[in-house]
């Protein structure tokens, strides 16, 4: 135990990732799952855009970041 009297506990952390425009991102599992490409950064939402269908979206500013490749294929084939 710690002096405060608490147990440690397992913790996760997130933090909010400064989307830019012009990134392309790959979203993994969840109702919007696949390949987009941000195309526009307000305060509180992002816009979207399918690089395959151009299917446009906007929505809450939701994305944690996980990690970043470099040379990685874009649009992946689903």
């Amino acid at each position: 135990m710690s002096d405060s009297g608490q147990t440690p506990q397992r913790v996760l952390f997130f933090r909010l990732w400064p989307a830019r425009v012009g990134d392309r991102i790959t979203i993994e599992g969840g109702p919007w799952e696949g390949d987009w490409e941000i195309i526009e950064v307000g305060e509180r939402k992002l816009k979207l855009r399918c690089p395959v269908t151009h299917k446009e979206l906007e929505r809450e500013r939701f994305f944690y970041f996980l990690e970043e490749r470099e040379q990685e294929p874009w649009p992946h084939r689903h």
